[in-house]
């Protein structure tokens, strides 16, 4: 085994390498960026070495940067995670070629399963059912169009070299295809530094179904049973859960010896995924009629590796570990067994309500439901490479954590994830979070009719939702000041106290407030006899308080008895309850100044990143919802819309410049 390693990842899935290696004995060094000096992987290892600049191409994608730091620290081998360096066949080759063992498949296997089209070829012969579609080696625009024009819409383009969603267009008619594919092929450049493309029939009802499989260098293969990862946003994924809702074992079988198929087909080494589109032809409750089409191979351990830790008590960072140093595979395949139920809940920085747009900030408050330690069937688990009062930066994907639950059945474990999910507190960027707890709640999941589209379906009852309301949330918010002044207040000073308390009659407190971009107020009414009496959004009561310890407050108001968690960020109240969460905003009426986004005209950058295109130039007339210009930032692209009709009468950047949030990019004349 292994003394030392050094891991060419960050976030949390360098934290969860360095904790399999800690238990196992095994010495750890981190790499890291400017932005990561201080990052929770840094602090995980026992060593660290600095790389360079921010952007990956600045740090966590120079190779020979990582080759040197593994070199001058003295390890022996190199585990990259996922994303970055995991499925780069040159950087596997090149730890080769240095004397280092790279923690994962051979450059031979990364290559024929990293082009997507070759990898088709590969699993036809193989066996392995695939969708219709064209993979061939021609890019030409034309061919592509006649390719996708005879397959059929709903097309999807993806790109070749593609993964987690990126470089990937579902195209409804023949005339939009031609700007769709631009689109994928400049993502796939940024992303991957190839546009070839495939085009496939998209599938309609699709569920999404990987098969998790092992191999070692004396040749044996395993699969570790399947992981169900329908639930997507923008063709990444959500919500995984292993095993597969409605999975009989016969087609459970066929799907896992067609992925050890797959990874022998290419003697495939160490931990891989094999995902599947699964048709439904028989509808959601024909699970003997669905049929499988092998999509792609992840070459590399996957984001939603610990649902299936938590139903088979394996420790898939371990296996790793132990077939990189040529040791054979623990267990056979007759061995294998699952446990219980295992969901995963992807937490990302972004706003669900306005097309899952990736945000930045400091994390200010950041507080994890109570979890077990074990990385294998515990009932709570998290994940992650953040700690209170981290950044949320724009150099890297938008995910601040993963969050798994185990139970001994699916409907358990669904109801352990939603309680995980109402204790989970972020304050200081916006979150998926209550997003996530709707998912769970919708009738498609609940009832496991699953497809990538039910997000979609289910629209009506997860976006632009109030779990709380104004009254109750207004309420948490004039308590939370009221405790404050309070604790601010010395006991020995009566005079000092802002309780309101008059000689004769009663005195009158307005607060104004913004909730859910309207605003309100609330009338706090002190009376003689030292109560409280509060009106606000057509409710009004009595009014009672008290702090508890850990900034949490019960108030007693319009006949509830609640107990909530009450945290204040400037003008901001963050209330979280066990039915979810909301804001409220205090507005300061000496000192309110009006909403900066307003102003005619101005176009504004929604978050920080790069722009990479205008598709209108100054003199242009256009229209409300025209796409006016494209920026790329957390690994995705945006498009901005113009919001009226109007003439662009100056661009103030051009493509490839970095902007931050709010900065005007062009102006447009009524």
């Amino acid at each position: 085994m292994f003394n030392k390693i050094l891991i060419a990842n960050r976030g949390e899935i360098a934290c969860r390498v360095a904790a399999t290696a800690r238990r196992m004995a095994i010495r750890t060094v981190a790499v890291y960026s400017d932005a990561d000096a201080h990052a929770n992987h840094v602090h995980a290892c026992d060593e660290s070495v600095h790389l360079g600049g921010s952007a990956p191409k600045e740090s966590y994608l120079r190779w020979e940067k990582i080759l040197e730091a593994a070199k001058a620290t003295g390890a022996q081998a190199v585990h990259p995670g996922y994303g970055f360096l995991s499925e780069n066949e040159d950087f596997a080759r090149a730890c080769a070629e240095a004397g280092l063992v790279f923690i994962g498949p051979p450059p031979s296997a990364i290559l024929a399963m990293g082009l997507k089209a070759e990898s088709k070829r590969l699993m036809e012969k193989a066996g392995v059912p695939l969708v219709p579609g064209y993979h061939g080696s021609e890019q030409g625009v034309e061919l592509l169009q006649r390719e996708a024009d005879r397959i059929g819409y709903p097309a999807l383009i993806k790109a070749s070299a593609g993964g987690g969603g990126k470089g990937m267009r579902i195209v409804e008619k023949s005339a939009d295809f031609a700007a769709a594919l631009a689109s994928c092929q400049r993502e796939a450049i940024n992303s991957f530094g190839s546009d070839a493309v495939l085009i496939e029939k998209y599938v309609q009802r699709p569920r999404h179904i990987e098969i998790q499989v092992f191999g070692d260098t004396q040749g044996n293969y395993v699969y570790l049973f399947e992981r169900d990862c329908s639930v997507q946003r923008r063709h990444q994924k959500v919500l995984e859960e292993a095993p597969a809702p409605g999975m009989t074992e016969a087609m459970r079988r066929q799907m896992g010896e067609a992925a050890v198929n797959a990874a022998r087909a290419v003697n495939y080494v160490g931990a891989g995924t094999v995902e599947f589109i699964v048709e439904q032809t028989g509808g959601y409750d024909a699970p003997e009629a669905m049929k499988f089409y092998f999509m792609e191979m992840n070459t590399r351990l996957q984001v939603e590796h610990p649902v299936t830790e938590a139903i088979t008590g394996l420790d898939l960072v371990e296996w790793q570990l132990r077939v990189a140093a040529g040791e054979p595979l623990p267990l056979k395949q007759e061995q294998l067994q699952i446990h219980g139920h295992a969901i995963e809940a992807r937490i990302c920085a972004e706003n669900p309500d306005n097309n899952f747009l990736p945000a930045t900030g400091t994390l200010h408050v950041y507080r994890k439901p109570a979890q077990h330690t074990a990385f294998q069937r515990s009932r709570v688990r998290v994940d992650d490479g953040v700690r209170e009062g981290g950044e949320i930066s724009p150099f890297y994907d938008s995910m601040i954590a993963k969050l798994i639950v185990h139970g001994a059945t699916r409907a358990e474990a669904l109801a352990r994830l939603d309680a995980a999910l109402a204790q989970t507190h972020i304050v200081g960027v916006a979150t998926n979070v209550q997003f996530l707890r709707g998912v769970l709640r919708t009738d498609s999941f609940a009832q496991a009719k699953l497809d990538t589209a039910l997000i979609e379906r289910e629209r009506a009852v997860l976006f632009d939702r109030e779990p709380l309301g104004l009254p109750l949330a207004a309420a948490a918010a004039v308590v939370r000041t009221l405790v404050a002044e309070r604790a601010a207040t010395p006991a020995d000073e009566p005079f000092a106290r802002r309780d309101g308390w008059r000689a004769f009659g009663d005195y009158q407190r307005r607060f104004d407030f913004e909730f859910r971009g309207e605003e309100r107020q609330a009338m706090l009414r002190y009376r003689r006899d030292g109560s409280l009496w509060l009106e606000v959004g057509g409710s009004e009561g009595a009014l009672s308080f008290g702090a508890l310890p850990g900034g949490q407050v019960e108030l007693q108001f319009n006949g509830q008895r609640r107990t909530l968690d009450v945290y204040e960020q400037g003008a901001a109240t963050y209330v979280f309850a066990p039915e979810g969460a909301t804001r409220i905003d205090a507005l300061d009426r000496m000192g309110h100044a009006g909403d900066v986004h307003t102003e005619g005209g101005r176009l504004t950058a929604p978050m920080p990143g790069k722009v990479v295109s205008f598709a209108v130039k100054a003199g242009d007339k256009v229209s409300k919802g025209q796409a006016l210009a494209v920026m790329e930032a957390m690994k995705m692209e945006h498009t901005i819309a113009a919001p009226a009709d109007g003439t662009v009468e100056e661009l103030l950047y051009g493509p490839g410049d970095q902007v931050a949030e709010g900065a005007e990019l062009l102006r447009i004349a009524a």
